[in-house]
């Protein structure tokens, strides 16, 4: 099949074989033309199989004619990460020179004024991360009245990093009579039931198993004590024909140190983390793609949708805590028919992550050694993490999916105990109402209040040296005498007027 045959119009198949491409996708393929017939699409493929021109062929298509409103875009596209976002703007706008489109990029680390300029002129596709789409809603500054065509990208992606009550928010602002397309990599339960409310009658299209790893991606693996990975990283680039390459670290604190080691020894390297600011995320992408540096530090912000051509190598530093992470970092090579290397750093204490992953893939990792290094075991268990890893582990005993676990059940429990601080207890809602209807009661003064010293205002009014006598207090049920401590005076909240609720008695004291 070629893209003639899908129903493109000549200036979006002129734009695809100038950026020669000559056949499409499976998941192009049986995307397209369901898209261009207005149904709902959900669809599942590998990372590196082309779905973002999967939707964003027919969306230039279907949005070529027509014309957007101030504040108000045609359709929404909403992406996890800000590199993602960026890319499928680039895609748009590749594919789409030969049709007059306007689109907005919303990421957050960019300024509010420049994207709220783009918004008044109105645009056709808004291109939009959920954090910053919301903060410009709730400013009033877009309107979601016009939306014709949603989609959800890289859902199980948005699932892993808490973005579904957003998406769920912003879908509620959306028309109900609209197209959504809806793409993901695995689709675990979480993201059936998803789909199932998002989606009216989709059409499934699954090409690939989910969370396979490609054929062209040749794998390997280290197992090295932890101290020796640095060292093993180092040899493995050495002795590899390594054009370029991403090296996945779990945690951001791990990639700032391993760019300064690989830095210190010689390498050229950037790094790419969550906590870098957004000019600073963008520079270092854009140089790394220009070919400026070879080797980039990364954590899993480039492990989804990053296409990077012609990225011949990608390293896991750390092995992945969860097995799918795994198939989503080295699918970032082997893209478009070409073959790629991937290999994997681990230590004995990642027996258990190791075997998730080798399950999932149906196959084990071929092992590699190390010239001057000497190979370790993988630890059994399920619990191989504890013990005390100082890298990796918890010295008391927890690693870090379990740090992770208790932290959870620690947000939860709070969560719990704030709930229930919050919703009123039914004595109290009692005690409420009969407050107010004793506060009805209460007559009004005709003259100005009399103004009471502090003694006064402590006995309601009458000086300390008054010569009324105080009834004497009810014996309590264990025989003693209740005392206040103010002397056996009654404290007064109410002025001179004490409710009527504070001198009624109540059942046990009936009893008595």
């Amino acid at each position: 099949m070629t893209f003639e045959e899908l129903g493109l119009s000549p200036s979006i198949l002129q734009a695809i074989a100038d950026l020669g491409y000559q056949q499409p996708t499976p998941i192009q393929a049986q995307a397209i033309p369901v898209v261009l017939m207005g149904r709902d699409v959900l669809g599942c493929a590998q990372t590196g199989t082309g779905k973002t021109a999967g939707f964003t062929l027919p969306m230039i298509e279907i949005l070529s004619s027509g014309r957007a409103k101030a504040r108000m875009p045609r359709s929404l596209i909403l992406e996890p990460t800000r590199e993602l976002a960026a890319q499928v703007a680039d895609s748009f706008e590749k594919y789409g020179k030969g049709a007059n489109l306007s689109y907005a990029l919303l990421i957050g680390g960019e300024s509010f004024v420049d994207q709220e300029k783009k918004l008044d002129r109105g645009v056709d596709v808004l291109i939009a991360t959920p954090g910053r789409l919301i903060d410009l809603f709730e400013r009033g500054k877009i309107l979601m009245n016009d939306v014709k065509i949603l989609v959800i990208d890289e859902a199980d992606r948005m699932l892993d990093m808490g973005f579904i009550p957003d998406v769920e928010k912003i879908v509620g602002l959306l028309p109900k009579l609209r197209q959504t397309l809806f793409f993901s990599a695995t689709m675990a339960p979480e993201i059936r039931r998803l789909a199932d409310a998002f989606l009216m009658n989709p059409k499934e299209i699954s090409v690939s198993p989910p969370a396979t790893a490609a054929t062209t991606v040749v794998q390997g693996m280290v197992v090295v004590e932890p101290e020796q990975k640095r060292e093993a990283l180092r040899q493995l680039i050495r002795r590899e024909n390594v054009t370029n390459a991403l090296i996945f670290c779990n945690r951001k604190r791990d990639v700032e140190i391993l760019f300064k080691s690989l830095t210190k020894h010689g390498f050229d390297a950037v790094r790419l983390h969550g906590d870098m600011s957004q000019p600073a995320r963008t520079e270092t992408l854009d140089k790394f793609k220009k070919g400026e540096v070879r080797l980039m530090v990364c954590s899993d912000v480039a492990a989804r949708g990053l296409d990077i051509k012609g990225l011949s190598h990608v390293f896991c530093f750390d092995v992945p805590m969860h097995a799918e992470d795994y198939v989503h970092r080295i699918g970032r090579t082997g893209r478009a028919g070409r073959e790629g290397h991937a290999f994997s750093l681990a230590a004995p204490i990642d027996g258990k992550y190791v075997a998730a992953i080798e399950k999932l893939l149906g196959t084990t990792i071929p092992r590699i050694t190390i010239e001057g290094l000497e190979s370790a075991a993988l630890s059994a268990g399920r619990d191989s993490r504890k013990g005390g890893d100082r890298k990796g582990g918890d010295r008391k005993g927890g690693g870090r999916h379990d740090r992770g676990r208790q932290q959870q059940e620690k947000r939860q429990r709070k969560a719990a105990e704030v709930i229930d601080a919050v919703v009123p207890h039914p004595e109290r809602e009692i005690g409420r109402h009969a407050m107010l209807e004793a506060s009805v009661a209460l007559p009004v003064p005709t003259e100005k209040e009399p103004h009471f010293n502090r003694h006064q205002r402590r006995s309601g009014g009458r000086d300390h040296q008054a010569t009324e006598q105080l009834p004497p207090r009810p014996e309590r049920r264990d025989g003693r005498v209740h005392h206040n401590d103010d002397g056996g005076l009654p404290g007064v909240a109410f002025g001179d007027h004490t409710p009527a609720f504070l001198l009624r008695r109540g059942r046990s004291s009936e009893a008595r």
